[in-house]
């Protein structure tokens, strides 16, 4: 649509897609609204629509997402939650442990990562292991003690959804909803975080190709949730000096192929306290949209990947160097 396209202007259009049998998704933008056109099994009559007062150009996506490509979106979806905005250029920092422990725990965790810089807090409720015989979480008392943490610091708080089930109280917790790796293709998953309000983190799965990774945006975005940040936490591959092999190019592949903010876990993909720090410069230098850390206040009598997250004074010489590294490179 043109950048003074009425509201009624644009319910023209939807309309007209909607009466041809096709489903219209409106999104908007920093300064004009897109409005994507879906469920056609043909090409579409774009001299119909040109035809219609406010509309600037009708563009044919050729890949098979639609809603996350650029094609469809040329400038970058910037999201905000609480004081960090994710895709404009800035490097806000997601901080916290890998698990919620206890109460004493989050909160000195909490306040350790904010006074260092970080804009959210990360923690897991419900935590999907690899053994059934590891810890899998506080679940309802770990989402009221991040409330408590949030009250406490003012941090929104990231938690992952593990399944359909316990989404409505995962929701209704927290700020961001992220959805694991192991889940990026769990579909009944995606699109119930579609029909959410809330933003959601996206994780890339173990073995994804971009467009697997894109495509299961898209079912997000399908069913109408906008929110969606992209997170980059490394690919299974054959080495053994890390956990996972971060793939740092894939930054720059997705900001080509779609205009959805991509931030990066160092943590889940080194799986090593030392590497974490400088992948965590390389982020700070690649142009990422945000960078997630795992921190503990006793990384050592951790519960879950203690060998990966940082100590707090730690995080915050990270923080610092990042912060130079990020001025330097610019926007």
């Amino acid at each position: 649509m043109q950048k003074n396209a009425s509201e009624e202007k644009i319910n023209a259009v939807i309309n007209a897609v909607e009466k041809r049998g096709y489903t219209a998704r409106p999104i908007p933008g920093g300064e004009r609204v897109s409005i994507g056109i879906l469920h056609n099994k043909g090409s579409v009559d774009a001299d119909h629509f040109l035809g219609f007062d406010g509309v600037k150009e009708v563009i044919p996506v050729t890949k098979p997402y639609k809603l996350v490509s650029r094609e469809f979106k040329q400038e970058n979806t910037c999201i905000g939650i609480g004081d960090a905005v994710f895709g404009n250029g800035s490097l806000p920092v997601i901080a916290g442990p890998c698990a919620v422990e206890s109460e004493n725990q989050i909160l000195s965790i909490a306040n350790s990562v904010k006074a260092a810089g970080a804009k959210l807090l990360r923690g897991g409720a419900f935590k999907p292991r690899t053994s059934p015989y590891s810890f899998q979480g506080l679940g309802k008392k770990g989402l009221e003690l991040l409330a408590k943490a949030r009250k406490e610091t003012g941090l929104p708080i990231v938690t992952e959804a593990m399944d359909v089930e316990t989404f409505d109280l995962v929701e209704e917790y927290a700020d961001v909803i992220q959805i694991g790796a192991r889940n990026m293709q769990n579909f009944s998953l995606l699109r119930r975080a579609g029909k959410s309000v809330k933003p959601v983190i996206l994780k890339r799965g173990m073995s994804a190709l971009l467009q697997e990774w894109l495509m299961a945006a898209e079912y997000i975005m399908e069913e109408g949730n906008n929110r969606v940040i992209l997170c980059e936490r490394g690919v299974r591959t054959f080495v053994k000096h890390s956990r996972n092999t971060l793939d740092l190019s894939v930054v720059s592949a997705v900001k080509k192929e779609s205009h959805l903010p991509i931030i990066v876990d160092p943590s889940h993909a080194a799986g090593v306290r030392e590497q974490v720090i400088c992948l965590s410069y390389a982020c700070a230098a690649l142009g990422a949209d945000g960078v997630m850390i795992e921190v503990h206040n006793h990384p050592e009598e951790a519960m879950s990947d203690g060998a990966q997250s940082l100590y707090p004074e730690q995080f915050k010489a990270v923080m610092e160097k990042m912060k130079a590294i990020h001025a330097i490179v610019g926007k």
